[in-house]
């Protein structure tokens, strides 16, 4: 009995040794357990934070603030095939420095400060020293004592372990600040946007400026896109110690920064250099207030170029004379398109039938309309004219003719077709959408004058859309600028091409061609011919109303040009646009000629050949 009872106490012993040992195991186990879930957090799940937290300050903040994407502009000439296509930046981001100080470690402030303001601020060249292009934009006409004082008073704050002196600063700036070997000086990288290109595709561009003390997308492209291109900003917060460390135990939230994605555009690099250097050069020419050029595909709406004259540089923003040259003229300014739009006109009155290219009137030089005289441009009188003759000799009375033999609610209807008095929808900040509110009034007197484009306004961009209809058959295609978004993450946005409605139709648009062609054969629109090709267009020399009272400006024009080429099957829409040319006020003397050199140059580059 006493032996049965050793064994029992016996086995009770063992089976407490056994849980005791369980239990440890148990606890080994879950406190493993514990740690590869920690490794886990730390490695998987949180690798972006804690590699972030310590790599510093730097990383934290790349971590934090997305990187801005990019726009690139294409150059692809007369390929279509992706593989061939060439892309080039013409908004990007460089790394520049924020300069600051640690006051509580500064010697001698005095020295110092005086030293700073000369590096940062006030530079000279020296005898035998070359300065870089950044140096030399980066010196600047300032009050050196008081910037001084200004320095000094920061490097004296006591128990201040910061103080910011300049941003933007260039790392070739910082490298000399180094030299210096001065005790508490810090430097923090930071993105600045950076335009390699400079002024080009500044009107569509726009720039990246400060709002709120935030950096963000203005005018253009980057105020349009900025949500796209601005990214998604990260979110850190957690505890700290007193010396301002993280405390990795503390609570924390913690979102990383989703960067901006890059925007490729329908711009294609040589045409936009041919352009706009051509625009520029025929604006000094003809002493000019400013230009215009928009380029086309009339088969997808696609840019191929967009600029204006004057334009001002996005790396220097700031430094423009008036902030209305943010405001892109393609797009935003409104004018009396003139002459030009009589091929609207006609465009109409073909297309009901009520006319053909060989309808003729007799031209009497002037022609009245309820209680008005309209007369022709040259106060001239022509006999019996055909409708195509109307266009090669730009005859007010004809127009005029073609518009009532529809009438106006008509006319009104087809302006309205061919997009005038409402916005097109390219993808840019600030565009205005004309006025044809006088279409609206009672009087055959308002059709009459708008049939060669007087007392209505309309923007470059609406002109071009509209004679990309007549170039395509009769469709109107909704303009873009921005060939695809691609995100973050790979992900690709392309652009859909739109058809926004028939005008008119193909045998109106093939019959329209024909005459439009005829301008430039033996009208007012020679020297927009390309030889070895068939061009169409159309000339229009505007008078600028007076911004007090009725009338017009007396000697001021707008003289334009809009055709395309090669009729049979165009590969563009083009409009030049001169404004207020003080050597000639005629447009087949200014904005022509400028359309045959760039037509010249696009026929070239996108490889046509010639077929005549």
């Amino acid at each position: 009995m006493s032996r049965f009872r050793e064994r029992k106490k016996f086995s009770e012993k063992a089976s407490d040794g056994d849980r005791r040992l369980k239990l440890i195991k148990l606890i080994i186990f879950l406190f493993a357990g514990i740690i590869a879930l920690r490794l886990f957090s730390l490695q998987i799940l949180n690798n972006d934070f804690y590699s972030a937290l310590a790599a510093g300050q730097h990383e934290i903040y790349k971590a934090i603030f997305p990187e801005r994407g990019r726009i690139l502009m294409q150059e692809v000439g007369g390929s279509s095939a992706t593989q061939d296509e060439k892309l080039y930046p013409l908004a990007t981001n460089q790394s520049l420095y924020l300069v600051y100080v640690d006051p509580r470690k500064i010697k001698n402030a005095e020295e110092l400060a005086k030293k700073l303001v000369d590096i940062l601020y006030v530079r000279e060249e020296k005898e035998g020293e070359e300065l870089t292009p950044e140096e030399i934009e980066d010196i600047e006409f300032v009050d050196k004592k008081n910037l001084e004082e200004e320095f000094l008073a920061k490097l004296k704050k006591e128990n201040d372990p910061y103080e910011p002196l300049r941003h933007g600063v260039p790392e070739t700036t910082v490298t000399k600040i180094k030299d210096l070997q001065a005790e508490g000086i810090g430097y923090i990288e930071e993105e600045a946007r950076y335009y390699p290109e400079n002024n080009l595709g500044s009107h569509f561009l726009g720039f990246v400026g400060t709002k709120d003390n935030k950096k963000i997308g203005q005018y253009g492209l980057e105020g349009y896109f900025e949500k796209e291109l601005g990214g998604v900003q990260g979110f850190l917060s957690s505890e700290k110690d007193v010396a301002g460390r993280w405390i990795p135990i503390s609570g924390r939230e913690w979102q990383k920064a989703e960067d901006g994605g890059d925007i490729v555009i329908t711009i294609d690099r040589n045409i936009e250099y041919f352009a706009c250097g051509k625009l520029k050069e025929a604006v000094e020419r003809h002493d000019a207030d400013g230009g215009t050029v928009i380029i086309m595909d009339p088969k997808t709406g696609a840019i191929l170029a967009m600029c204006s004259y004057p334009d001002f540089n996005p790396n220097e923003y700031s430094k423009v004379e008036n902030i209305n040259v943010y405001n892109n003229p393609a797009i935003f300014n409104q004018y009396e398109p003139g002459s030009i739009f009589k091929a609207i006109t006609i465009a109409a009155a073909l297309d009901v039938g009520k006319i053909s290219p060989t309808t003729t009137y007799v031209d009497e030089g002037e022609v009245k309309v309820d209680d008005r005289t309209i007369k022709n441009s040259d106060l001239k009188a022509y006999g019996v004219q055909t409708m195509t003759q109307v266009l090669e000799m730009s005859l007010n009375t004809g127009a005029v003719f073609a518009a009532d033999t529809i009438g106006p609610e008509i006319f009104k209807k087809y302006v309205e077709d061919f997009g005038f008095g409402t916005t097109t929808g390219i993808e840019l900040d600030f565009e205005n959408s004309g006025s044809i509110s006088s279409l609206d009034k009672k009087g055959k007197i308002w059709s009459a004058t708008a049939s060669f484009g007087q007392g209505i306004s309309v923007t470059p961009i609406q002109v071009v859309t509209a004679f990309s209809a007549i170039a395509n058959g009769g469709k109107l295609m909704e303009p873009y600028i921005v060939d695809r978004v691609i995100k973050s993450n790979g992900e690709t946005i392309k652009t859909e091409q739109k058809v926004i409605r028939q005008v008119i139709t193909p045998r109106t648009s093939t019959l329209l061609g024909g005459m439009l062609v005829s301008v430039v054969e033996n009208g007012h629109g020679k020297r927009a011919g390309v030889p070895g090709y068939y061009v169409a267009g159309k000339t229009g020399t505007a008078q600028v109303a007076k911004k007090d009272g009725s009338g017009y400006e007396k000697d001021i024009t707008i003289g334009s040009f809009i055709g395309f080429a090669p009729v049979e099957d165009p590969r563009f829409v083009m409009l030049t646009k001169i404004d207020h040319p003080r050597s000639t006020i005629w447009a087949e003397s200014t904005a022509a000629p400028l359309f045959g050199e760039i037509a010249k140059f696009m026929l070239n580059y996108l490889k046509v050949p010639p077929s005549r």
